[in-house]
């Protein structure tokens, strides 16, 4: 099978995390799957919510909010808030990523601090969730990094990254990572939120009229371990130079936006 851009069938779209992208977060990265590109950004608030204060609940809390810009797809995307509410597969995709996220931190060990986690697609060709999910432990990370290194805690509350992929079934072909075109018209589409010790957090997987074997799940879950494991690379590079940003990254970025 030829894939739409020439890819193996279990080969990756180009990563990259390029960091410091919005100066006034407390850590941000611009999340690159292929041509899909969502701003990551972590906000670190000295303060817990109400709820938690009312409930003598322990530790810190963390929350993501996550939004399509509206010239992300080919077609305007009306913004949620002229509409008057968020739309349900913004609030779906939002509550995945705060789920996938606090599945590795301790929150306790955060302290009496709220994490606000704030993804902004500005292209989508496929993958947003994924790419969010990614980007946000990556400039998490970073945020919690600089935590520590500022003295305002001891101990790193996250206890390792956390990445997704999808996969899915095209043609009856198992594929890895899928953009735009090839989700569309996918027989089977799933999302696979994986800690780097290839530890399951969240299996999003559903036929779209169509339905798939015990050993095609096998496959396609194979395909995403194989694709967590590239990211986890890519997501330990970026986290190590977040400090120290490369001639790479600024081009990255600027050849991005002159795009």
């Amino acid at each position: 099978m030829q894939r739409h851009n020439n890819r193996g069938l279990d080969e990756m779209r180009p990563l990259e995390f390029i960091p410091n992208v919005a100066p006034n977060a407390s850590a941000s990265v611009l999340s690159c799957f292929g041509n899909t590109r969502v701003i990551c950004a972590v906000t670190i608030e000295e303060d817990v919510p109400r709820w938690m204060k009312a409930q003598g609940v322990p530790g810190g809390w963390l929350t993501a909010e996550y939004a399509m810009l509206p010239y992300s797809t080919l077609d305007r995307k009306r913004r949620d808030s002229t509409a008057g509410k968020v739309d349900g597969r913004s609030v779906e995709i939002q509550r995945l990523i705060g789920r996938s996220l606090r599945a590795v931190m301790d929150l306790e060990a955060l302290g009496q601090r709220t994490v606000w986690i704030d993804c902004d697609v500005l292209q989508a060709d496929g993958g947003t969730r994924t790419a969010s999910i990614t980007g946000a432990a990556v400039a998490l990370s970073i945020a919690i990094n600089r935590l520590i290194a500022n003295g305002s805690i001891t101990t790193n509350p996250m206890r390792q990254l956390v990445s997704a992929v999808s996969v899915g079934k095209l043609h009856g072909t198992p594929l890895l990572d899928l953009c735009y075109v090839e989700d569309r018209d996918a027989e089977v589409d799933m999302n696979v939120v994986m800690t780097e010790q290839g530890q399951y957090v969240e299996v999003q997987g559903s036929g779209e009229e169509a339905v798939f074997t015990a050993e095609e799940m096998s496959q396609m879950l194979a395909l995403a371990a194989k694709g967590i494991a590239a990211i986890t690379v890519a997501q330990k590079e970026a986290i190590a130079r977040a400090d120290q940003p490369s001639a790479d990254d600024f081009n990255s970025l600027r050849d991005f936006f002159a795009h």
